[in-house]
């Protein structure tokens, strides 16, 4: 299946839904292997940007 924005385009790349708590990966294209690493390093990154860690 592929992801249709509310104006009714479609999809071609990669779709992160993102909110406090999550982050979602729609609309992988098969086969995604050939985006592996730089998709888990954009992931990682927005992770880190969510993330706060209290050093005590």
């Amino acid at each position: 299946a592929q992801a249709v924005l509310p104006d009714g385009t479609l999809v071609h790349d990669f779709l992160f839904a993102e909110s406090a708590r999550s982050l979602h990966v729609c609309n992988a294209p098969s086969p995604a292997a050939t985006s592996a690493m730089p998709i888990g390093e954009y992931i990682c990154d927005k992770v880190d940007e969510k993330v706060v860690v209290k050093v005590v």
